[in-house]
């Protein structure tokens, strides 16, 4: 009887641990500060003073948990999770990124600027945490699938240019994989949120 009540106990605990994270679990990223000053400082470099470098290390939390030595099934290495292909276009135009993907520095550096180059496709006007959805939700599903979601999206009769009318027509581009990119993006909202 005993015996049995203790898996019983390891079989909750274990399911306690798996559950989904709340964004309370999130604040302990306050206390993982190693990497901040390549989030403001490049922060800073590709998008300006004004900008909150919280967003790219949100996005880092929601790509890596800010593990440096981090590698998806398809690739993408390191804090950004970048891919070799884009890291490597992304050193042809800013040589400035000296060093691999793999260091922490040039991988934050490398993200940021890479958001830089998503951001400046959306220019037109709509509220500001719009165009961070459309940057986050292009640097995870592409550009070309944001782009036809929005072609959908004015089809339809809805506003393109507003977040919420790309989460309603993505599945129409992107399938069950648009489940990933949209909470993706508002993973990061979430986590942006209890940054400081």
């Amino acid at each position: 009887m005993q015996e049995k009540f203790w898996t019983i106990v390891i079989v909750l605990t274990a399911i306690l641990f798996l559950m989904p994270v709340t964004s309370n679990a999130f604040e302990r990223y306050n206390r993982v500060v190693k990497y901040d000053k390549y989030f403001s400082k490049y922060s800073k470099r590709y998008f300006g003073p004004g900008f909150n470098w919280h967003y790219f290390k949100a996005q880092a939390v929601a790509e890596s948990r800010l593990q440096a030595d981090a590698r998806s099934r398809v690739g993408a290495l390191g804090v950004m999770q970048i891919m070799p292909k884009t890291f490597a276009e992304i050193t042809k135009k800013k040589p400035g990124i000296k060093g691999t993907r793999k260091q922490p520095r040039w991988n934050i550096a490398a993200g940021i600027y890479y958001d830089r180059t998503i951001w400046n496709l959306w220019k037109v006007k709509r509220p500001h945490v719009d165009r961070i959805n459309f940057m986050f939700g292009s640097y995870n599903a592409g550009k070309g699938n944001i782009l036809k979601a929005q072609k959908i999206a004015k089809n339809k009769g809805l506003n393109p240019n507003i977040w919420n009318s790309i989460q309603s027509t993505l599945p129409d581009v992107t399938g069950k994989s648009s489940k990933e990119t949209i909470g993706y993006v508002n993973k990061i909202g979430e986590i942006k949120g209890v940054l400081r």
